[in-house]
Formats: C-alpha cells, sequence, structure tokens
C-alpha cells in the first residue's frame, strides 16, 4: 500500500457563494471551518474529527438572505472533495456502518463508498431551527454531499428529543461510517472491491 495520503482541495464559485474545500482522507481530525454558519461550522468541526479526516472550508455566501446557498455549495464541494481524494477506490472497505448517541438522542448512518451517489435521510428533528439554522438544510446537506461523493449514504434519526443532539448524532454516526467504509484493507492486495472490477458512478 502506498504511504501517500489522499487528499484533494476543491473550489466551487456561484453567483451565490464561494467556497473552498481541503481534505485529507488519512488524517488526525484536524478542522479548520469558516463558513459563516456558526452551527454548520460546528457540524463539519464534529465530522472531521470523529472521521479522523484533516478538513478545511472557506466560505463567502449570502447569509444575509438565508443559509441555504451556502450550506449547499459547501456540502457539494465538500463532496467532490471527498470523490477526488478517494480516486479510483482500490483497496477500500466500501460498507460499513455506525451508531451514534448523544444522551436521549440515536442516529445510524450507512455508507457504500461504491461510485453511486444516493441518500436517504430518515426521521424528524424535534425542532425545525437549530442554532439558526434551518433543521432542513441538514437533511439536504447529507444529500447534496452523498450525490456530488458519490457515495450511497443512509442516515436513521432513531430517537430524540433535542434537535441539536439529533444532528450532532446524526453527523457523528456518518463521520464514523465514512472513515469505516474508506479505510483501506489490506487484504484486497489495492483490488476495486467491485464484482466488474471498477468503481466509477453507476457501477457497483
Amino acid at each position: 500500500m502506498s504511504s501517500e495520503k489522499r487528499a484533494a482541495a476543491v473550489s466551487r464559485t456561484t453567483s451565490e457563494s464561494s467556497v473552498e474545500v481541503r481534505v485529507t482522507i488519512d488524517g488526525t481530525g484536524a478542522a479548520d471551518v469558516s463558513t459563516g454558519i456558526g452551527f454548520l461550522d460546528h457540524m463539519l468541526v464534529s465530522f472531521a474529527r470523529h472521521g479522523l479526516f484533516d478538513l478545511e472550508v472557506k466560505a463567502r455566501g449570502d447569509v444575509h438572505v438565508d443559509s441555504h446557498h451556502t450550506a449547499e455549495d459547501v456540502a457539494i464541494t465538500l463532496g467532490r472533495a471527498f470523490a477526488s481524494a478517494l480516486g479510483e477506490r482500490a483497496g477500500i472497505v466500501r460498507m460499513a456502518h455506525s451508531y451514534a448517541p448523544l444522551d436521549e438522542a440515536l442516529a445510524r448512518a450507512v455508507v457504500d463508498a461504491g461510485g453511486r451517489g444516493y441518500a436517504v435521510f430518515a426521521g424528524r428533528f424535534a425542532s425545525p431551527m437549530i442554532g439558526g439554522l434551518d433543521a432542513d438544510l441538514i437533511r439536504h446537506f447529507v444529500e447534496s454531499f452523498a450525490l456530488e461523493g458519490l457515495l450511497n449514504v443512509h442516515v436513521d434519526l432513531l430517537r430524540g428529543l433535542n434537535a441539536h443532539h439529533q444532528a450532532e448524532a446524526a453527523v457523528k454516526a456518518l463521520a464514523r461510517a465514512l472513515d469505516a467504509a474508506t479505510r483501506i484493507d489490506a487484504r484486497l492486495g489495492g483490488r476495486i472491491p467491485s464484482a466488474k472490477g471498477v468503481i466509477d458512478q453507476g457501477h457497483v
């Protein structure tokens, strides 16, 4: 196995936002995040720490209008950075799941890093707003990230009475599942973990 770290830098600029993302898959959980949306920053730092990804995110957007455009564009750019860092995905475990609790809240995430972008986010948040962020943007963020990252992601909010706790549990579960799915399995000897011998969009 190569000692070279899997990493990528991706930027995206639209009339609504400007986003720069750097990610290292084989990291230590270091995070430097500034999106102009406090709760999103908090979630991204948690994502990096629990997934052991090194993550830099710099975003400027029209948050004076609302948080939607910036959150969506960060998710798109982060997904593309993960897809680029994973490359052809040779030797990865590919599929993994994780549960994460936070007090009364419990969430589950299941990930297949097999090149097919798809997301299912099931369950309801206990309140419509979380720290000034529309709770539904958490769902939309996961969906956009999965599609652009060519990841099949299922997140279930299993229980919870506090929306902040639910969101944080979901992000931690996703981070841990993604960390496990993207690890290199030495038993594969660098082979592509697919019956087709290739991982690309639309292939399994």
